[in-house]
C-alpha cells in the first residue's frame, strides 16, 4: 500500500515539475486561478450576485460551499493525505537519488492534508450550481431548442474549462496531487447534485440553521477529540509545513482546518440569522424588493461593502481570538448582503415599514 502510494505521490511529483519547467510564463496565471478559486470569493462576490437575481440559487450555492467545504474537512482528515511541497522533501522513498526540484509560490504553504482538494471541490460544487440554475433558468418550460443546446454546450464547456484550470493551477503550484484534485471534482459535483434535490433549505428555519451549525461543530470537534484520544494527531500537518515550507511568512493561521471550520459555520449561521431578521424582511421582502433595478443596486453596495469588509483581517497572535473573530466576521456577510444593505436601501428609497409582502 505505502509502494503504491509514493508511487502515485511521485507521479504528482514529476507532474508538477513538468508543469514549471515547460510552462514558466503561467505562473501568475495559476497563482490568479487558484486564488480565484478560493472558496471566499463564492461568499464574498457569487452569494451576494446570484442571492439578489435569483435568491433560491443564492441559497443552494452558500449551503453547496459550506456542507461541501465541511466535507471536505472531514475527508482530509480522514485519508491523511500529503502535499507535494513537503512530501517531496520529507520522504525516503528517492532513497540515494536526488528528489525532484519544484518550486513553492506564496499560496502554495496550505496547513492541512492535501486529499481531497478543497479548492477543486469547492469551485467544482459552485460551478455545478451556477451552470446547471443559469440552463434551469433559461429552459424554463419551453422545449429544447438550438440556441438552448447551443447554450447548453457552451457553459458546460466553460464548467470544465474552469475545473481543468483549477486543477492545473494547484499542481503547478505544489499544493495537491494529480488523484487529490480529480477526487475533488467529483466530491464537489456529488454535493451539488445532492443539493439539488433537498428542497428543505429554501425555507429552513432559524431553529433548524442553528441546530445544523451545532451539530455539524459538534461532529467535526468531536472526531477530532475521538481521533485524538486513539493517538491520531490531526494537526500533524501543520508542523509539516512550517518545517518544509520556503518561507515562514507564507504560512497563514488562515489556512489550518479549524479555521476553515468556522469560518464555513459561521457564514451558514450568518445566513439563517438573516434570512428570519426583520431588516430582511423590510427590506428583501418588501415593494421594492420586487424590483430589478433595486436588486442590482443591492448587489453592487454588497459588492463594495464586503470588499472592503474582507480587507479587515483579524489578528492571528491568538489562534483562539482569531478562529473567535472570523467565526463572526464570516457571520456578518450574509448579515450584510441579505439584510442590512437591502433594509438600508429601502429606507433611503422611502421604502414604508408597513410595504411587506
Amino acid at each position: 500500500m505505502e509502494r503504491g502510494m509514493n508511487v502515485l505521490h511521485d507521479f504528482g511529483v514529476q507532474s508538477t515539475r513538468y508543469l514549471q519547467v515547460n510552462h514558466p510564463g503561467s505562473r501568475d496565471w495559476f497563482i490568479l486561478v487558484s486564488v480565484l478559486a478560493d472558496l471566499r470569493n463564492a461568499f464574498y462576490v457569487l452569494f451576494p450576485i446570484w442571492f439578489h437575481l435569483r435568491e433560491a440559487v443564492g441559497i443552494r450555492l452558500l449551503w453547496v460551499a459550506v456542507i461541501g467545504d465541511w466535507l471536505n474537512l472531514v475527508f482530509k482528515w480522514i485519508l491523511f493525505g500529503q502535499r507535494p511541497y513537503w512530501w517531496v522533501r520529507d520522504t525516503d522513498y528517492y532513497g540515494n537519488t536526488a528528489a525532484p526540484l519544484i518550486k513553492q509560490f506564496p499560496v502554495t504553504c496550505e496547513t492541512g492534508p492535501g486529499s481531497p482538494s478543497g479548492h477543486a471541490m469547492g469551485a467544482a460544487g459552485v460551478y455545478y450550481v451556477m451552470v446547471t440554475s443559469a440552463l434551469s433558468i433559461f429552459r424554463g418550460k419551453k422545449k429544447p431548442t438550438y440556441r438552448l443546446r447551443c447554450l447548453n454546450i457552451i457553459l458546460w464547456l466553460a464548467f470544465w474549462a474552469v475545473q481543468l484550470n483549477v486543477c492545473l493551477s494547484r499542481i503547478y503550484l505544489a499544493a495537491h496531487f494529480p488523484h487529490q484534485v480529480v477526487a475533488g471534482v467529483l466530491s464537489g459535483i456529488a454535493v451539488a447534485e445532492s443539493f439539488h434535490h433537498i428542497r428543505g433549505i429554501y425555507d429552513a428555519s432559524l431553529k433548524k440553521y442553528v441546530l445544523v451549525t451545532f451539530l455539524l461543530l459538534s461532529f467535526a470537534i468531536g472526531l477530532y477529540l475521538l481521533l485524538r484520544a486513539l493517538g491520531v494527531d490531526l494537526l500533524w500537518t501543520l508542523e509539516k509545513a512550517k518545517r518544509w515550507c520556503e518561507r515562514p511568512e507564507w504560512v497563514h493561521i488562515d489556512t489550518t482546518p479549524f479555521a476553515s471550520l468556522l469560518k464555513n459555520l459561521g457564514t451558514l449561521l450568518g445566513l439563517g440569522l438573516a434570512l428570519h431578521s426583520h431588516m430582511y424582511r423590510q427590506g428583501c421582502r418588501g415593494g421594492l424588493g420586487r424590483r430589478l433595478p433595486f436588486r442590482l443596486a443591492c448587489v453592487g453596495v454588497s459588492l463594495v461593502l464586503l470588499h472592503l469588509f474582507d480587507a479587515l483581517k483579524p489578528p492571528a497572535q491568538v489562534e483562539l481570538v482569531f478562529y473567535f473573530l472570523s467565526f463572526c466576521k464570516s457571520a456578518a456577510v450574509p448579515l450584510v448582503s441579505v439584510s442590512l444593505v437591502p433594509y438600508c436601501l429601502a429606507r433611503l428609497l422611502g421604502q414604508s415599514h408597513g410595504k411587506v409582502r
